[in-house]
């Protein structure tokens, strides 16, 4: 039977190649309103740089350019239309040349255009509200509307893309909510929720307490669901595939996977999940999203089809019971030619491409339609794996059960009037002139004519949301000719409206088992081959009758898993014994036998006790499972902040009534809050305890302030082969919360402690550096000395007139420079032989260090003595008071010796070295002056020091005692003067 289409008009669009659809309904107007956006790419600038914005009013017959209405040189971007009201249009520009945005509310007639700060990647509309809406920007910042894009005010900076939700109807009290995946300046993730008229720091609110996993965050119906942060994650990505009668069906990706995912349905509360299928093939989209081989057929409740990979082979399997039992597909028996196909199962049998078209316009791989329950158009081949050669098409008038090949080459199919017809054009690579229809469920085929001229075709708009039958193809001619817009209805092509008798049961099935989610189901469709038209007003008949329960219709329980003889078996990580955590003294708990009822399953009666979870009473016992964390989940905190501690506990109830108490802290539902003043590591220990038992939980809390400054305390000379001990003072003073980096020398690798002090062991003469660096928190501070390392040396104690004390600034700079006066004064002795160090504090003293040519040839005896001559003149020189200096004017100061010292090694007894003596000295007066001193700015008298020979005869002499105790410094300081 040959039909006659009416071909409305054949229009042509340009610029090309890029393309936008838009179809707008206008009620109670019987209008149709068709939008579309054309944009030319320039391949050279690699850029758009036209577009041209057309508008239908008469079903796409004839076709209104209105660029003179949104700018003549106005670039286009992006179309976006109300949900909630589809006379008001939103258009965005091409940020390449500005950002603006341009709002029609009379269906795209006429626009007015607003400027925006920034760039608009995505709209986000609220489902109910129809001037509200959320746009992300190119710099990570959400923005709200809420007067349809005219004004737009921040919401949140960096936000992750497409991870931002409007509030969920029944769960959010606020219709401004918005939720959101945002990131810390530390790099973390967090869930946050706050209004979009008022989001501030003080407004937001955090759900989850902790840190997420990036890209985690989904809102969908009244679910959220999100992935905790570990150090370790388990999960790599994660999509909601349904929400639909109180249960969540999601795609995992776990850790070990790389091109699957697996299949988990949760309970009808959506906390547990219990797995469906293991390792779903999964692919890339054109703009890098994830597209999982998974399909919902649509008309039929649990029925879903799956692309497997098993043993590195892909596999098409089925289930007609969310997941709970899945099959491979029975292959045609026979191909388009009739001839006979021997497919055995398991070894062969049909396997389907899933993909969705990213194409709104295309039909994609495979096509369902509610309002034909059990027809499932799709792409596939027949053998051992899913191939991507040789396919063909292949078609399901029983719900998946029986199969036939329609045609051998890729098509794409679309439903007509309600399902009753199905109209086929091929794959837009192959130019085509004609389409095909069947009005029997693809058994057979006819061939009609839509173009004079072959064209590619890039799109079909089918029954857009109007009364009337007419479907717009679009597509062109070749790659490089303009938009071509063919309309066709189809009307013509039915005799008559539909009645009774043109409709016939059909019984949805699963092998010959008649019971589907617990129920026999019965639909009403249209007898293939009536060429009558269904209409708008005539749905689908459904009636289902329950059946009995029996095994397939429960699936394992939560922390259960299905061994190889069909049994619901308890996994290794999972205790049946775990109690309800709202199990309370006194209440009553569901005991599961490893079993329940697959969700919106209908069945009654049968084995439905046996599988359903008993009641049992709470039994007393002791608390468990006490975990106390920092809110943030840190063990660092600075000094003078507010710690928030968590406690939880898995089990609330103590068996004996007895509330949750802790030990010196009082419990808020916010956490428990507490400053330290003082730092160091603190051990916080929560206890749970009733009669029967206690559970406890600790954690090890370093608390550290800033370090203000640090300062190395080293002799100036040291023996080789000697230890010698080395210190780091920090101010403020830390208790075994700072870490210490020690590099000595030429070394490449630091030692590293916890202990303020180490003691080590040069073996080589010569100068040597030495620096130590601490660690605190977020910074690090380090002081370096230079030490000279000797065989023997020898050294005098010097002392000073007390007049060089009114001028003691007291700062190491000043005190070099003293050092550097009176090692020029001794103008005799090469200067790398003598070092002098003088002492902080006050009275001024200070160490003068003779040490052996750097190039002994003489031998150590010869140079011993050298150094005793030496030191005996030096001695005899300041005791006959020959060395002074002139601070200014009339003030003299005069340098004497107070005693010789021994060198090291010349002396076999033990004793405290002159240079220990320093280091201890340094120590006593640092501990009490040195953080004051180095606030002071470095100040070096401008008077000229002036070296002359006088006498004097005083000497003085300082003893210094020291007490350390208990992890913490004092000192007790005696200064004798004596007057000679």
């Amino acid at each position: 039977m040959m039909f006659i289409f009416t071909l409305k008009c054949l229009c042509t669009l340009s610029p090309n190649p890029f393309f936008f659809f838009f179809v707008l309904s206008s009620f109670p107007i019987k209008m149709l309103v068709i939008l579309i956006l054309t944009k030319l790419y320039d391949f050279h600038l690699g850029s758009v740089t036209e577009s041209t914005l057309w508008r239908s009013t008469d079903y796409g017959s004839t076709y209104e350019r209105l660029n003179d209405k949104v700018g003549v040189k106005t670039v286009l971007s992006y179309l976006y239309v109300c949900p909630t009201n589809k006379r008001k249009i939103m258009v965005l520009t091409d940020p390449e040349f500005e950002s603006s945005v341009l709002i029609s509310t009379d269906e795209g007639a006429s626009y007015q255009k607003y400027r925006l700060n920034f760039f608009v990647l995505s709209l986000l509309f609220h489902h109910t509200q129809e001037d509200w809406a959320l746009a992300y920007s190119h710099d990570q910042k959400l923005y709200s509307s809420f007067d349809f894009g005219r004004k737009w005010q921040l919401v949140h900076e960096r936000v992750t893309p497409n991870r931002f939700y409007w509030s969920v109807t029944g769960l959010d009290k606020e219709l401004d909510l918005v939720h959101m995946e945002a990131h810390t300046p530390d790099g973390h993730c967090q869930y946050v929720t706050c209004r979009a008229q008022a989001c501030s720091e003080s407004s937001r609110t955090y759900p989850f307490s902790g840190y997420i996993e990036t890209n985690s965050l989904v809102v969908q119906d009244e679910y959220v669901c999100l992935f905790p942060s570990f150090s370790f994650s388990v999960f790599q990505d994660m999509h909601i595939v349904s929400t639909d009668q109180g249960q969540v069906f999601t795609a995992v990706q776990e850790w070990n996977q790389n091109d699957t995912y697996n299949l988990y349905i949760s309970d009808t509360r959506g906390i547990y999940f219990t797995l469906a299928l293991e390792n779903v093939r999964t692919s890339r989209g054109l703009g890098g999203n994830s597209m999982i081989d998974l399909y919902e057929v649509a008309g039929i409740e649990g029925m879903l089809i799956a692309n497997r990979k098993v043993e590195n082979q892909v596999k098409t399997y089925i289930t007609y019971n969310k997941g709970r039992d899945w099959r491979l597909l029975q292959a045609p028996t026979t191909d388009l030619a009739g001839n006979p196909i021997h497919c055995v199962l398991p070894f062969c049998s049909l396997h389907l491409q899933l993909q969705m078209s990213e194409n709104p316009y295309l039909s994609g791989s495979i096509s369902t339609k509610s309002s034909a329950p059990g027809v499932i158009v799709a792409t596939g081949n027949i053998g051992s794996e899913l191939s991507y050669n040789n396919v063909a098409m292949f078609i399901s008038s029983d719900a998946g059960n029986n199969w036939r090949q329609i045609f051998e080459e890729e098509h794409n199919v679309w439903f007509l009037d309600k399902g009753g017809a199905l109209v086929a054009v091929k794959q837009p690579t192959v130019p085509t002139r004609h389409l095909w229809i069947s009005f029997d469920e693809g058994r057979q085929w006819t061939r009609h004519s839509f173009s004079a001229m072959p064209l590619f075709v890039d799109g079909v708009l089918v029954e857009a949301g109007a009364e009337n039958q007419i479907m717009t193809f679009f597509g062109h001619f070749s790659h490089r000719s303009e938009w071509q817009l063919i309309k066709i209805d189809y009307k013509p092509i039915f005799t008559r409206r539909c009645t009774e008798g043109d409709y016939q049961t059909w019984h949805l099935h699963n092998q010959g088992e008649p019971c589907i989610m617990g129920q026999k189901q019965i639909y009403m469709k249209r007898r293939p081959g009536n060429y009558c038209m269904v209409g708008w007003d005539n749905s689908r008949i459904l009636s289902a009758e329950p059946c009995i329960c029996r095994a397939h219709d429960f699936e394992c329980d939560y922390g259960f898993e299905r061994r190889g003889d069909g049994n619901c078996l308890p996994a290794f990580w999972f205790n049946p014994s775990t109690l309800s955590r709202s199990c309370s003294q006194g209440q009553n708990y569901l005991n599961s036998t490893g079993y329940r009822k697959v969700v919106a399953n209908n069945c009654t009666k049968g084995v439905k006790e046996m599988y359903t979870a008993r009641k049992q009473q709470c039994p007393n016992r002791p608390p468990r499972g006490l975990v106390l964390t920092t809110h943030d989940d840190k063990l660092t905190a600075n000094m003078g902040s507010n710690v928030t501690f968590l406690v939880r506990l898995e089990e609330l109830d103590f068996g004996d009534g007895t509330a949750v108490s802790y030990s010196n802290l009082s419990w808020t539902q916010e956490g428990i809050r507490h400053v330290y003043h003082s730092a160091g590591i603190f051990r916080v220990t929560a206890l749970a305890e009733n009669s029967l038992g206690f559970d406890m939980s600790s954690l090890h809390l370093h608390v550290t302030c800033p370090v203000e400054h640090i300062q190395l305390l080293a002799p100036y000379v040291v023996i080789k082969n000697k230890e010698v001990n080395l210190t780091a003072v920090v101010w403020p003073s830390h208790f075994r919360t700072l870490t210490y980096f020690w590099w000595l020398g030429n070394n490449t690798e630091p030692i590293i402690t916890l202990d303020s002090s180490i003691s080590h062991t040069f073996s080589t003469e010569g100068m040597v550096t030495v620096t130590v660096q601490v660690s605190s928190g977020d910074s690090i501070l380090q002081d370096t000395r230079s030490i000279a390392i000797q065989e023997f040396f020898k050294s005098l104690l010097l002392s000073f007139s007390p007049n060089l004390d009114e001028a003691n600034p007291d700062i190491p700079e000043w005190r070099q420079d003293v050092g550097r006066v009176i090692q020029k004064a001794v103008a005799d002795i090469p200067e790398e032989q003598l070092l002098v160090a003088v002492f902080p504090g006050i009275p001024t003293a200070a160490e003068l260090f003779l040490l052996p040519p750097r190039n002994q040839s003489d031998g150590r005896k010869r140079t011993e003595e050298d150094l005793e001559q030496i030191s005996e003149i030096l001695v005899n020189a300041l005791n006959q008071i020959s060395v002074e200096f002139e601070l200014k004017p009339g003030s003299r100061v005069i340098v004497y010796t107070t005693q010789l010292t021994l060198a090291p090694l010349v002396d076999s007894i033990p004793r405290h070295s002159s240079s220990a003596m320093l280091m201890l000295l340094s120590v006593v007066f640092l501990g009490l002056a040195v953080f004051l001193i180095y606030k002071f700015k470095r100040y070096i008298h401008a008077n000229r020091f002036y070296f002359t020979y006088s006498f004097f005869t005083r000497t003085r002499a300082i003893e210094l005692h020291s007490f350390h105790a208990h992890h913490s410094s004092s000192f007790c300081l005696s200064i004798y003067k004596d007057e000679i």
